[in-house]
């Protein structure tokens, strides 16, 4: 495996994409791996953006899951206990 860069710190998504057969499973595996890679303060969905921007291949699994990471990285969060309650 290689050394990667800033969008992917470890080169596992470039290798996911390289893997014949790969699972829809092992891409989701792979993917947190990416995601614990990046440093906390990173803007994870322009990461994601430039990761599908790089790897345009359509049906690929790794593909459906960046998808899923980019959506559920937009999507607003709840904020829970008092801070969530209070006016």
């Amino acid at each position: 495996m290689h050394k990667g860069d800033a969008t992917d710190p470890k080169g596992l998504i470039a290798e996911a994409f390289k893997i014949d057969g790969i699972t829809y499973e092992e891409c989701r595996s792979i993917f947190l791996d990416w995601a614990l890679a990046v440093p906390v303060d990173a803007d994870s969905p322009t990461l994601i953006r430039g990761l599908l921007d790089r790897h345009p291949v359509a049906g690929h699994p790794m593909t459906q899951v960046l998808t899923e990471g980019l959506s559920a990285a937009q999507a607003p969060k709840r904020r829970g206990g008092w801070k969530g309650r209070r006016s």
